[in-house]
């Protein structure tokens, strides 16, 4: 264990101030997410960090001892070593131990030193109470978590992926087990059950970690702490992500105030230069003002925290029945894909389609598409049923030597179509690059685009958010939720998840399986099935995990007080219990944003209060004491309604909030 410090970091490249005066302090244990637009830095200050990358300034410290590990995003290409033995190299901290033991032994066959054997007893002791005899069975049981099989283990890891080889990568980062862990976009490459078990691998993780992710409700569950970088600073928030942004809604909000009121007096100040800048009785007062102008420091709001709008077509006329599918089998040569599998996807469904890599989701999704004919049985559209249909390969179609402004134009009114593309991360010259030139993540969320203008009633998106970060995912999110047409849609993103489906399709070695509504009971369905126990949502909360599925569906009925002798009482009751649920949190949410919004008027006054201008006016600082202490009060005043109203709510519903 130790503690990490980052004081003063400066870096530029040429005019370009990247990290300025970055400073940061990690502790034991510290949970921490780095935020920030993209091209902020977040990367390359995790570089820094690990020793990677040189700074112009500042310094890193860290505990005697203190090992750092560090996972990149991307580019990590691993050579002929298996996947075991790669995986082992995240066992070398020991290295040094065995080399010592081995001198040691060395030494006593001509040399019998006490000195020597209480040494070697020593170093004996602590590699009985590490990991080091368990490394097979650890290096296993993550590379199970992660998705690997027993064959895949003697396997090179050059035959892999380059998803899987961050997998591995990753793999062996977690089995170095590091005082701190740095994890830059480490969700990129997992599927859903993947991301479960890093979840709960990571809540009972002894060291620190740093993360950065798109991941909303992955970050939701794993830190308590937010550094956001922006605008070369780094400022530190408390709680998770979702409370970052609650914190960060009410500054920007205020920012947001601010750039109006200054692009006010912009406007007045340059009407005063422009209309008396010949009057020579005038050239003082203008000659002023243009000074002012020239030191006013603009008010920016961060990139990755603006609202951002978009919204779809209106679908066109639909069936009730959109997608119907009795029978049909798909192969694979003699990998059998689906046997017999049925479904119908009625009008305005939202339906999820989930499971591990490789299990034949974005098959689905292409049948239903009409793109694969390659099958027995039915799988037909409805009559008259319009396809907007994003595929993970959709990029291939752009025309590579068109911009990006061409690609979209027809859809749209020339400011329509900018605003879009910017809800899409490309704004400025980006609109005017060709398809070639862009990485291909900008071609996927330019594809993506373009799917999305296309009137449509049924949207079938394959990992729609794979490119995306938090806010055009936010962004997506509010338009899908809006959107009057059927949703099919392959994602592992638990938040993205949980916000649109109301039924999920799960994909595994057994029957397909379909969950209708609620995210969470899912969620803890597959958490038992994954052997993960801790903090399981909602009624796992509460409950033992039961013996038998059947007996699991019965006790989690139970715990919602379901009554099977009468279905229609148990949906009414259900629906009171729902009704009453959301109306406590609704409340309890609203208490906690006076709270925020009073806390960020304390700090406001606090300001005030250390102005020379204010504490030295007696009159003023006495005005700004009591105005504190009445917003203290207020403060008080509500956190205690926070507290009743919410045993109110755990005595009734038998969970913590």
């Amino acid at each position: 264990m130790g503690i990490l410090q980052v004081q003063n970091i400066d870096l530029s490249f040429g005019d370009r101030t990247l990290l300025s005066g970055v400073s940061l302090t990690l502790g034991e244990h510290a949970r921490a997410a780095l935020a920030g637009g993209n091209g902020e830095g977040k990367s390359t200050l995790m570089k820094i960090v690990a020793g990677l990358m040189p700074c112009d300034g500042g310094q890193v410290t860290k505990t005697r001892g203190m090992r750092v590990s560090y996972l990149p995003q991307s580019d990590i290409v691993l050579k002929d070593n298996t996947v075991y033995e790669e995986m082992e190299k995240g066992f070398s901290r020991f290295d040094e131990n065995l080399k010592r033991q081995r001198e040691i032994e060395t030494q006593l066959l001509t040399n019998h030193s006490d000195a020597l054997l209480i040494e070697l007893n020593e170093l004996q002791e602590s590699l009985l109470e590490s990991s080091y005899y368990d490394r097979e069975q650890v290096i296993y049981a993550i590379a199970k978590g992660l998705g690997f099989t027993s064959g895949d283990m003697k396997r090179p890891c050059n035959e892999f992926s380059g998803g899987y080889q961050m997998r591995i990568a990753l793999a062996k980062v977690l089995c170095e087990s590091p005082d701190l862990m740095m994890l830059d976009e480490p969700t990129n490459y997992l599927d859903i059950e993947a991301r479960l078990w890093l979840e709960s691998f990571l809540k009972t993780f002894k060291g620190s970690l740093l993360i950065v992710c798109h991941d909303k409700g992955f970050l939701d569950d794993t830190v308590n702490e937010v550094y956001e970088l922006f605008n070369a600073k780094l400022t530190r928030y408390s709680g998770n992500y979702s409370f970052y942004e609650k914190q960060r809604k009410l500054e920007i909000e205020q920012l947001e105030a601010a750039y109006k009121r200054q692009q006010a007096e912009i406007e007045r100040t340059e009407q005063f230069i422009e209309r008396f800048r010949y009057k020579a009785t005038k050239s003082k007062q203008v000659q002023s003002r243009i000074k002012m102008l020239d030191k006013l420091e603009p008010v920016v709001v961060p990139s990755h925290l603006k609202t951002l709008h978009f919204s779809f077509p209106e679908p066109p006329h639909s069936p009730n029945d959109m997608v119907v599918i009795e029978k049909m089998t798909k192969c694979y040569g003699p990998q059998v894909v689906f046997k017999d599998f049925d479904m119908i996807v009625t009008k305005g469904q939202r339906l999820a389609v989930t499971g591990h890599n490789g299990i034949g989701k974005s098959t689905l999704l292409r049948i239903i598409a009409q793109q694969d004919s390659e099958f027995s049985g039915v799988a037909r559209l409805g009559t008259g049923v319009k396809v907007g249909y994003y595929a993970q390969d959709t990029a291939d179609s752009l025309d590579m030597d068109g911009t990006v402004f061409s690609q979209v134009s027809s859809y749209g009114t020339e400011g329509a179509i900018r605003n879009a593309l910017g809800s899409f991360l490309f704004s400025g010259d980006d609109i005017q690059k060709k398809a070639s030139v862009l990485s291909g993540g900008e071609r996927s969320r330019l594809a993506l685009l373009k799917i999305l203008l296309q009137p449509a009633s049924l949207l079938i998106l394959d990992e729609p958010t794979n490119h995306l970060d938090i806010n055009s995912k936010d962004m997506l999110l509010r338009a899908l939720q809006a959107y009057k047409g059927t949703i099919i849609f392959v994602s592992h993103d638990a938040y993205f998840i949980r916000a649109i489906a109301d039924r999920i399709l799960y994909l595994s070695d057994g029957e397909p399986e379909f969950f209708n509504g609620d995210y969470d009971y899912f969620q803890w369905k597959l958490d038992q099935r994954l052997g993960i126990e801790a903090d399981a949502p909602k009624a796992a909360k509460v409950l033992k995990a039961p013996e038998s599925q059947a007996s699991r569906d019965e006790a989690f009925k139970a715990s919602f007080n379901f009554d099977s002798g009468n279905p229609a009482m148990d949906r009414a009751e259900a629906n009171r219990r729902k009704n009453r649920r959301n109306k406590l949190k609704a409340e309890l949410e609203e208490l906690m944003k006076k709270v925020d919004e009073l806390d960020l008027k304390i700090s406001e006054v606090n300001a005030l209060m250390n102005l020379h201008e204010n504490y030295s006016n007696a009159q003023k600082i006495v005005e700004l004491v009591k105005q504190k202490q009445d917003l203290e009060n207020q403060k008080n005043e509500m956190e205690l309604q926070w507290i009743a109203k919410s045993e109110d709510y755990e005595k009734e519903f038998g969970e913590e909030l």
